[in-house]
């Protein structure tokens, strides 16, 4: 495992985080962002709501993105989606990227929704259980969040998500993705409401 120079004034970060209203198919935003909270590029995708294809997507993204100066992936958790789980360990061994998956709320798991949600579905069930545990992660704002790496040591992950953090406890290129991808949810919401009926 290759360590990262965290203090290199260059580093980017790949902040990935969705929209999800509760329709068929959910809005995946990727925001590009410099150690100096810089924004450097945009990408959007989709996922089915209760579906299986978050990875493949968030692959195809990453890979449509075409940027060879990508440092690190930072997911805003690993399960989206209505429990559309992500394998951050696939995305970081396909892309060759480090992948810190970040969370905010202290949980006991996911198992037993999953299991009543998806009753069966020994290969959901399976994905979420190596993911792992998360490791708490102290921000200079004084809040915690909860994190699991791939590729990379914990404290190397601790301290990216502790730099790109501005305020409160959501790193800068995840928050900036969430509200694009809102913005493009809404958006496409608003098409549609505004298409007139055939007749």
């Amino acid at each position: 495992m290759a360590s990262m120079h965290i203090a290199k004034k260059g580093i980017r970060a790949l902040g990935i985080a969705e929209s999800f209203s509760g329709r068929e198919r959910s809005i995946i935003g990727g925001v590009v962002m410099r150690k100096d909270l810089r924004i450097d590029g945009f990408i959007f995708s989709s996922v089915c709501v209760g579906g299986t294809d978050a990875t493949i997507e968030i692959t195809r993204m990453i890979k449509r993105l075409n940027r060879n100066d990508l440092n690190v992936i930072m997911l805003s958790g690993c399960v989206i989606s209505w429990f559309n789980i992500v394998d951050p360990d696939k995305i970081c061994r396909e892309i060759g990227i480090p992948v810190i998956c970040i969370t905010y709320e202290d949980s006991k798991g996911l198992e037993a929704d999953i299991i009543h949600h998806f009753p069966g579905d020994e290969m959901r069930l399976s994905l979420y259980k190596r993911l792992g545990t998360r490791n708490t992660v102290h921000l200079h704002t004084g809040l915690d969040i909860y994190i699991r790496v791939w590729g990379m040591e914990h404290n190397e992950g601790a301290k990216l998500c502790d730099t790109f953090t501005l305020d409160g406890k959501v790193p800068e290129p995840v928050r900036i993705a969430r509200i694009c991808a809102r913005a493009v949810m809404q958006y496409e919401y608003s098409s549609i409401q505004a298409v007139p009926p055939q007749v």
